[in-house]
């Protein structure tokens, strides 16, 4: 694989990203299932799991040579193979992104014009607001570090930094809410105390693209 500039990143930090989402994804599978099963259907872990496996086993039998190339893989494969709620939006954010960075490498305005697309693909798909308790809790502020981000001369890999730490304290603040969205909604007010499992499967995404950056 080739070596990521301080300045930009190329398709070799999109093929780490896979690398190392899958294994995140797969290592915190069952924590992701368990948060799923006390607000949800109980297999948001083990979905992402099949399919990163499946994205992985995909991106390395191909010759994507663009940032984009690797995540428009990424997008079809977890729409053909994750199920529920989560792979039409994750799947949606994937391939959003990818249109905006089919490119050889991308800057760190590029890594914040990536993150806004992929925001943007989940609240087409989802219809979801910041504060229903969901995925946009965590990509929200994500989206907001990574702009600032990038206007204060970070690297892309310091821009995904940011994003990653402001997607995880999103995840946490989504403890207190009370679900509008999604199956958790019809728990009202028992949903209340519990984080939502896929704005903390976004924040261990986005903090294997962050760790992909420093490789």
């Amino acid at each position: 694989m080739g070596a990521v500039s301080a300045a930009t990143l190329d398709v070799a930090w999109a093929r780490r990203f896979v690398t190392l989402a899958t294994e995140t994804v797969v290592e915190h599978r069952v924590e992701l299932s368990e948060l799923d099963r006390e607000i949800g259907d109980g297999d948001h872990g083990e979905n992402l799991a099949r399919g990163f496996t499946a994205v992985a086993a995909a991106v390395d039998g191909s010759s994507a040579e663009t940032v984009g190339g690797v995540l428009k893989l990424v997008a079809t494969t977890l729409m053909s193979t994750v199920g529920g709620a989560a792979g039409p939006l994750y799947g949606t954010a994937f391939l959003r992104a990818a249109k905006v960075s089919d490119a050889p490498e991308i800057d760190a305005e590029g890594v914040h014009t990536l993150l806004d697309a992929g925001l943007e693909g989940i609240v087409a798909r989802g219809k979801a607001n910041v504060g229903d308790k969901t995925m946009v809790d965590a990509w929200t502020p994500a989206v907001a570090a990574a702009q600032s981000s990038a206007a204060s001369g970070a690297s892309p890999a310091e821009v995904l930094r940011a994003a990653a730490d402001a997607a995880q304290q999103g995840a946490v603040d989504t403890d207190p809410l009370v679900a509008l969205k999604g199956r958790a909604s019809y728990l009202g007010e028992r949903s209340v105390g519990h984080r939502d499992p896929g704005a903390a499967s976004s924040a261990l995404l986005l903090d294997a693209a962050a760790r992909a950056a420093q490789a």
